[in-house]
């Protein structure tokens, strides 16, 4: 039986676009109706959450920041967080530079984003405002000490001429364990984590909170930041989309993104059990 179902978002539960089809929130409407815990498991921040929460109406726990966050929907709690220390960031970070020089950085932390002037951004950083219609605030900007200043959710370090699996592979050996390297993007963007974190390590959290076993788990997603998710639970998928490592990790390739993959998924299990 499945208890709990876990989905990544961009690529994986979003269409391309960004939205939701109506077929795809009536699905997870009828899962939760059918007694499933619907987890999102995102490499997102919490504040980019309440769009997901609009179009889709669910209000569980979250899975943010690849694993470093969890997060109550319905409350705007934050349940966990486990952080990368900012001295064990800064060396992180200048081992990575000495390898790569052309690489800059940025940070995510519970307070916000903080990058170095060299951090292009590729996509908005914050929505405008909160849930609530509360600011958000800006970005801050500074150096390396400034950005690895505090207890870091994800240390975003990117490299726009490096080919991203190669370079993931290379800070993956560089970093020897001292912390959780992935990435979830097509460019040199890599997102580090303390040791050991990851979606599983946060979905784990999460089961653990409804006595649920990861026999009892369906999970799907698209990208390498889904892998350590794809091969803890009982049953993986990956959608169509998704990238080569991810659907080798999955026991099962469904459709597309655009194509309503979770919804598909969700109308199997419920149709399996009844």
């Amino acid at each position: 039986m499945i208890r709990l179902l876990a989905t990544d978002l961009d690529g994986t539960l979003l269409r391309s676009d960004g939205t939701i089809s109506s077929r795809t929130r009536v699905a997870l409407q009828a899962a939760e109706a059918a007694g499933l815990v619907v987890v999102f498991v995102t490499g997102r921040p919490v504040r980019w959450l309440d769009d997901v929460i609009e179009q889709t109406g669910h209000l569980g726990i979250a899975v943010g920041g690849n694993g470093a966050v969890i997060y109550d929907l319905h409350d705007a709690e934050v349940l966990a967080a486990h952080s990368l220390a900012p001295d064990s960031a800064h060396t992180v970070a200048v081992d990575i530079r000495r390898r790569f020089p052309e690489v800059a950085f940025a940070s995510e932390s519970l307070d916000g984003f903080a990058a170095e002037p060299a951090y292009v951004h590729d996509w908005a950083i914050n929505p405008n405002v909160d849930r609530y219609g509360r600011p958000i605030p800006e970005p801050a900007i500074g150096d390396l000490e400034m950005v690895t200043g505090q207890p870091l959710l994800k240390l975003l370090a990117k490299d726009r001429g490096a080919d991203v699996d190669e370079f993931l592979a290379s800070v993956d050996t560089l970093l020897d364990g001292r912390a959780t390297a992935t990435h979830s993007s097509s460019i040199g963007l890599l997102e580090i984590s303390a040791p050991g974190v990851s979606k599983a390590t946060g979905l784990a959290e999460v089961a653990a909170l409804h006595g649920i076993q990861r026999d009892e788990i369906a999970a799907i997603g698209d990208m390498p930041n889904d892998i350590p998710m794809l091969e803890w639970v009982g049953t993986s998928y990956a959608v169509a989309n998704a990238h080569p490592a991810a659907r080798e990790a999955a026991q099962h390739v469904v459709g597309s993104n655009d194509d309503d993959a979770v919804a598909s998924v969700i109308d199997t299990i419920l149709a399996v059990q009844g």
